[in-house]
């Protein structure tokens, strides 16, 4: 089931969003159980590989070069520290690790090296390799897919008709397409928005229906809350009350019953009960760790008591579908051997130096004469 038939207008959509919130949770809470463990969470860890410098305008990113925020700036991660982080990830329970570039899009560069080289090591742990790099073409996607990515995120933010109020550099259109892109690919999808930027409740039904009219819609779909960032356009916004992100939730879960809920942004405003109430309306994992890119997140010792008063399990990586295999890269090869070509003409350079090294005359002093 692509989505639930019965709400296939954003009329009857509209009108299940604004359901009584128990009968709401009620309903989400029985179409869970009949796709998915209700017991079942995924434990998620979000990395921040390139930081700040975005030339985005992006109403709600601290990471865009125009606003003036207080982040970290940093050049995209060597992949070893990356690979630590990712066993760090995993060893706390995590079994996806999503990586995320402040780009507007990939870039065929050695930047982009890096982050297949990323997947690949990410991919050998058995864990999970998601990817949120901005704009994708499907060449690019297919290095991504051929390197053993399992996912690839790009939000589509809002409804279409809000989206220009928060965004102006990039179109509705060209954010379609990048998912298309990673489609094509055979790369699975996640995809979703994030309220509390100033939409209506029409808006976040036109999010939905924005996914029902794909031909396939997202593997996974993250609902966030907006955190709002000093220096922002949005950092003025009042935040929602965590009653919303749990409607959100179940609305999503209903429309579509086989896709992945994903509790994202929003985390650190909610008590235990409150996302007690977004896994039994259908949420099927989280973001453990302290930060998400670069805004606050709850501990992992704190998830990790809430598992244990809840009942929780972490979900395993690679229980929704098989995982992918890692194949060479071969721009990868061919780079690594002109580097290591380069590197022994260096210390063929070097060594001859050494073998014909100056040695200056030897000159007798006036005295010895």
């Amino acid at each position: 089931m692509k989505f639930n038939p019965d709400y296939s207008t954003k009329e009857s959509l509209l009108k299940l969003y604004q359901k009584p919130l128990l009968e709401l949770v009620f309903e989400a809470a029985s179409i869970h159980r009949k796709f998915h463990n209700p017991r079942e969470v995924q434990m998620s860890s979000l990395l921040s590989i390139k930081t700040g410098g975005c030339p985005e305008d992006c109403g709600y990113c601290p990471q865009a070069a125009r606003y003036h925020t207080d982040i970290d700036t940093h050049k995209i991660m060597d992949v070893e520290q990356v690979l630590e982080q990712a066993k760090n990830a995993k060893a706390n329970g995590s079994s996806r690790l999503c990586m995320g570039a402040a780009w507007r899009e990939v870039r065929d560069n050695k930047d982009f090296d890096k982050v297949v080289e990323m997947v690949q090591g990410v991919n050998d742990m058995d864990m999970e390799v998601c990817c949120t790099l901005g704009m994708l073409t499907e060449d690019q996607a297919k290095r991504l897919k051929n390197a053993g990515l399992f996912a690839y995120n790009h939000n589509l933010d809002s409804s279409k008709e809000f989206y220009k109020d928060v965004i102006s550099t990039r179109e509705y259109e060209q954010r379609l397409d990048t998912i298309e892109n990673a489609r094509k690919a055979g790369i699975s999808v996640c995809s979703g928005g994030i309220i509390g930027m100033g939409e209506s409740e029409e808006d976040r039904i036109g999010l939905l229906m924005s996914y029902m009219q794909m031909e396939n819609p997202p593997e996974s779909i993250p609902i966030n809350a907006l955190v709002a960032v000093e220096g922002t356009p949005l950092e003025d916004q009042k935040p929602i009350e965590q009653w919303e992100l749990i409607r959100m939730v179940a609305t999503t879960r209903i429309a579509f019953p086989e896709s992945v809920v994903r509790l994202s942004a929003g985390r650190t405003k909610m008590n235990m009960e409150a996302q007690a109430l977004c896994f039994m309306a259908g949420a099927g994992s989280i973001f453990a760790g302290d930060k998400l890119l670069t805004t606050p997140n709850p501990e992992y010792n704190e998830d990790q008591e809430m598992f244990s008063i809840l009942g929780l399990i972490p979900k395993e990586s690679f229980a929704d579908a098989p995982q992918p295999e890692t194949k060479p890269d071969e721009i990868l090869i061919e780079r690594k051997q002109k580097e290591a070509l380069r590197q022994k003409e260096l210390e063929e350079a070097r060594t001859t130096t050494d073998s014909n090294k100056f040695e200056p005359r030897s000159i007798r002093s006036v005295d010895s004469l």
